[in-house]
């Protein structure tokens, strides 16, 4: 299709980017084209994105000249950080102004920006409910997605912002999945009580994130809260006893214990864990199931999740 526009995509080689570039090219007749953003144009995620029918561009988010480059000539951009990769608020906001500022420069007439709950919005510094990290955050992972929330806003750049939810795929590569207790049974551990935590397929973001993309200029400005699920830590204990064919307990602890577990990011887990089992009713509320497979008609429930993943899942 002649004329189509771009968008360029930031993480195009990971998770969330992954899914909304491989929605796009998956889809023959699209009305717009990819424009894959990675560090390292010869990976091998980045030369199958260019099998498939993608352009790829190199661009570091420290590098504002080369995100403005990448940015230049799109209809939109999907924009997100990866604080995991480096632990650092500070970086995420700086690399977060950086793409606000390509943004604007390019004149971009849609762009998604992948954000989460500034909680210290519900929990303010002073409030001991949960220890303050890194002098200024409660959850640095999310505040700092939030603050960055004014960075498009401030300067004119017409955003839809998504927010998201705890990836199912944390299960297999981020060593939350099931472990076996002293007396050999799994359980999976989580500092949510009985309440529902939402969740998504990772894949599953970016082709919502397509979703808010066909639906076009409507979606300028609103906030769109996105999950294939809401699920107590029992539910989903007893899913994955259905799919692995062996029992699986929900190992519930307070959030204190589970900040004091010391894998790096513990203490921001737990925070976070904390706020969504205390703002429990608001954060589950601000992520509708209907609306997200509305943008996302092929939106997994965690059973099918897992009848595709259970057998990636590490079990220990």
């Amino acid at each position: 299709m002649p004329n189509r526009k771009i968008i360029a995509v930031v993480g195009a080689t990971g998770a969330q980017g992954g899914g909304l570039a491989r929605a796009i090219l998956h889809d023959i007749g699209s009305e717009f084209q990819v424009r894959a953003l990675t560090r390292d144009i010869k990976s091998g995620s980045a030369i199958d994105l260019a099998e498939m029918g993608a352009e790829v561009v190199e661009a570091d988010l420290d590098d504002p000249v080369s995100v403005r480059k990448a940015f230049s000539g799109a209809y939109g951009a999907y924009c997100m950080t990866n604080f995991w990769e480096h632990f650092s608020p500070d970086k995420e906001l700086s690399q977060a102004a950086n793409m606000a500022a390509a943004a604007k420069a390019a004149n971009l007439q849609h762009v998604v920006w992948s954000t989460l709950e500034d909680t210290r919005r519900w929990v303010p510094l002073e409030d001991d409910r949960m220890p303050t990290l890194m002098d200024k955050y409660k959850v640095p992972h999310f505040d700092a997605k939030g603050e960055a929330n004014i960075l498009f806003i401030e300067q004119g750049i017409p955003t839809s912002f998504l927010l998201t939810s705890f990836y199912w795929d944390n299960l297999i590569y981020f060593g939350m999945g099931p472990k076996r207790g002293t007396d050999g049974v799994l359980e999976i551990t989580l500092p949510m009580g009985d309440r529902k935590l939402p969740g998504i397929a990772s894949e599953d973001i970016g082709k919502c994130a397509y979703g808010v993309f066909r639906e076009g200029t409507s979606n300028i400005g609103k906030m769109i809260g996105i999950a294939g699920g809401h699920l107590t830590g029992a539910e989903m204990a007893e899913a994955l006893t259905q799919a692995l064919g062996e029992p699986v307990r929900y190992n519930d602890v307070p959030p204190e214990v589970y900040r004091s577990f010391g894998f790096p990011g513990a203490d921001d887990l737990g925070n976070m864990f904390q706020f969504k089992r205390d703002f429990n009713e608001l954060f589950v509320s601000a992520r509708d199931i209907e609306r997200s497979r509305k943008l996302n008609p092929e939106l997994q429930s965690f059973q099918q999740w897992l009848a595709h993943n259970k057998d990636r899942i590490p079990l220990e």
